[in-house]
């Protein structure tokens, strides 16, 4: 069984059957990874447990790519920064200016 190649045919499915370009989907699959994380970790977004995932998933991607496709730098790149730019927004904006409690006050 090949499963670069599997896993590709699965991936042009779910493109197929959304009808969205690949760089929405990574946007989309970043986001979800993220948020899903975070659930099931029960860590905040602080932490960047859940962006450590969103990561390691991507870095996983971008591997079956590879063994797929060969080595492709533009797209890879393209690929790794459209999974990763708003996870880590998110990430840095919760941990540099985290949410305070409703009965702290804020001075």
């Amino acid at each position: 069984m090949n499963i670069p190649a599997l896993y590709h045919s699965v991936i042009l499915w779910i493109g197929d059957g959304t009808g969205l370009p690949d760089a929405i989907l990574h946007i989309h699959a970043g986001l979800i990874i993220l948020m899903l994380m975070r659930l099931v970790s029960g860590r905040s977004l602080g932490t960047l447990i859940p962006l450590l995932v969103v990561v390691l998933a991507e870095l996983g991607n971008e591997t079956l790519d590879y063994l797929n496709y060969g080595m492709r730098w533009a797209d890879t790149l393209s690929d790794i920064g459209n999974t990763i730019f708003w996870p880590l927004v998110i990430s840095l904006g919760v941990r540099l200016r985290p949410m305070v409690r409703r009965d702290q006050t804020v001075r």
